[in-house]
């Protein structure tokens, strides 16, 4: 598979994007600034860094400067899983999915050996998810997203706050979910391969 990569994302780019809705999907939100100092890389696309752990079906790899995901289906999910755990932290992934993936962003695993969304957050990249409330740039069985925005065939970013009990999501500028919940406090982060093909060109973080 081939898969152009020459509109890529920059920062500035992100904020402009983020200005352009701030007048309306953020009014009255306190959402974190993105940029300024404390961003840290952890996947660059060039490889799997060292200390992160595969679990379940290993469909990892390298293509065209992204890290790879390659899904079989949910039961078999693939998983990476940072060697570090963070509890109040602001997050920036790049991202290229196809029509069928099936994947995501989990937040404050508590098991960082049996990764699911009932001892995680799972923000969610599912276009074709059978009930879309659920479905891309929801927090699964947390925060629902309506309407369902879609990411397939095409790049996008996923900015994502976690401020003790609250959760910010965003997707492309557009906020998705802005939720209070309590129920996972800290852990690592995990990328899911559950289907289809995922790319991720970079992700970074930086703790709050």
């Amino acid at each position: 598979m081939t898969v152009k990569t020459t509109n890529k994302i920059t920062r500035r780019d992100f904020l402009g994007m983020g200005l352009a809705v701030a007048g309306s999907a953020l009014a009255g939100c306190a959402v974190p600034d993105i940029g300024g100092d404390g961003w840290k890389t952890v996947i660059d696309g060039r490889g799997i860094p060292a200390g992160w752990t595969k679990v379940g079906f290993d469909g990892w790899s390298v293509a065209e400067g992204s890290l790879r995901g390659a899904g079989t289906t949910p039961a078999a999910a693939g998983y990476l899983v940072s060697p570090q755990s963070y509890t109040d932290f602001e997050l920036r992934a790049e991202f290229w999915a196809d029509h069928a993936c099936n994947s995501g962003i989990f937040l404050r695993c508590e098991d960082r050996n049996k990764i699911t969304a009932d001892n995680a957050y799972e923000v969610n990249i599912f276009d074709t998810r059978p009930d879309p409330k659920y479905g891309t740039g929801a927090i699964v069985n947390v925060a629902e997203v309506n309407p369902m925005p879609k990411a397939g065939n095409r790049w996008n970013v996923f900015d994502v706050v976690a401020r003790g009990d609250r959760l910010v999501v965003r997707l492309n500028g557009l906020q998705t979910v802005d939720v209070r919940d309590g129920k996972h406090k800290a852990g690592p982060i995990a990328l899911q391969n559950g289907g289809g093909v995922v790319l991720f060109r970079r992700v970074e973080i930086r703790t709050l």
